[in-house]
C-alpha cells in the first residue's frame, strides 16, 4: 500500500506537478495495489480548493491550469491500483473532485463536502460530469449552483462518502480489507467498464467486456485462482 499526504491544504502547479510525477511513480515502478490519499493531520482538512495566489489579475486569463489538473483527475482515475481518498475535516472544491476519482471514499464524523467554485465565479471542473453518476442529477445541481456544506453523513446517504466513522485509521484499514488481494488487472478493467457504463449502448459494451475479459483471464491471478481451485477439488 502507498499514502500520498498532503502538506499544504490549496491546491497550485507545483502541486499538481507533484502528483503528475507521483503518478508516473506508480505505474512505472511502485508494485502497490492500493493508493491513499490523506490530508495532513496538523491542517485538520483533507484539500480546501485552489489557491487564488496562482493566479494574476492584471494578466488575461487562462485556462492552462486546468486543463493540467483535469488530466491529473483522469489520470488518478484510471491508476492501476485502487484508490482511497480519506477524508478528515474538510474537502472543497478540487479536494471533493479529486475524492471523486477515487474508488472508495471515507471520512471521520467531522468530514465536510463543498463545491464551493460557483460562488467564487467559475466552474467545479469535471465534477460537473462526474457529480450527477453519484447522487443524481438534482442533487447534483443543488451541490453545484448553491454550493452547500454537506456533513460526512449526508454525504454517505447520498452516497458521496462509502463509509463514516469516529477515527480515518480504522476506516481506511477496513476499506483496504474490502478490496481484497487487490489484483490490479482487473480492478483497473473493471472500474474503466463502470466509468463507461452510462455512455456505452449495451451492443458496444458487451464487446468491451468479452476483451477486457480475455485480458484478464490471460492474467496470473486468474490463472492461480484456477490452478487453487483444481488443487483443492473446487470447482465453484
Amino acid at each position: 500500500m502507498a499514502r500520498i499526504r498532503f502538506l499544504r491544504d490549496r491546491i497550485d502547479m507545483r502541486m499538481v506537478r507533484e502528483l503528475t510525477a507521483a503518478c508516473d511513480h506508480l505505474e512505472d515502478d511502485s508494485p502497490c495495489r492500493i493508493l491513499v490519499f490523506e490530508g495532513a493531520v496538523d491542517q485538520g482538512c483533507f484539500l480546501r480548493g485552489i489557491d487564488f495566489a496562482d493566479f494574476r489579475p492584471d494578466q488575461p486569463m487562462d485556462i492552462h491550469g486546468f486543463g493540467k489538473w483535469e488530466a491529473l483527475c483522469t489520470r488518478v482515475e484510471g491508476l492501476k491500483m485502487a484508490t482511497i481518498a480519506a477524508i478528515d475535516g474538510a474537502a472543497v472544491g478540487g479536494g471533493v473532485q479529486l475524492a471523486l476519482c477515487c474508488d472508495v471514499r471515507v471520512g471521520t464524523r467531522r468530514a465536510t463536502l463543498q463545491l464551493d467554485e460557483v460562488h467564487h465565479g467559475f466552474l467545479p471542473g469535471m465534477a460537473t460530469w462526474r457529480l450527477a453518476r453519484f447522487v443524481g442529477l438534482g442533487r447534483a445541481r443543488r451541490l453545484v449552483l448553491q454550493c452547500p456544506q454537506v456533513s460526512a453523513q449526508d454525504a454517505r446517504e447520498m452516497g458521496l462518502i462509502d463509509e463514516v466513522g469516529d477515527a480515518i485509521g480504522p476506516l481506511v484499514d477496513a476499506a483496504v480489507t474490502g478490496f481484497g488481494p487487490a489484483h490490479v488487472v482487473a480492478i483497473q478493467l473493471a472500474r474503466r467498464l463502470l466509468n463507461e457504463s452510462s455512455s456505452t449502448a449495451y451492443e458496444d459494451a458487451i464487446g468491451n467486456f468479452l476483451a477486457a475479459q480475455h485480458r484478464a483471464i490471460s492474467q496470473s491471478a486468474f490463472l492461480d485462482t484456477v490452478a487453487r481451485a483444481q488443487k483443492d477439488g473446487d470447482s465453484a
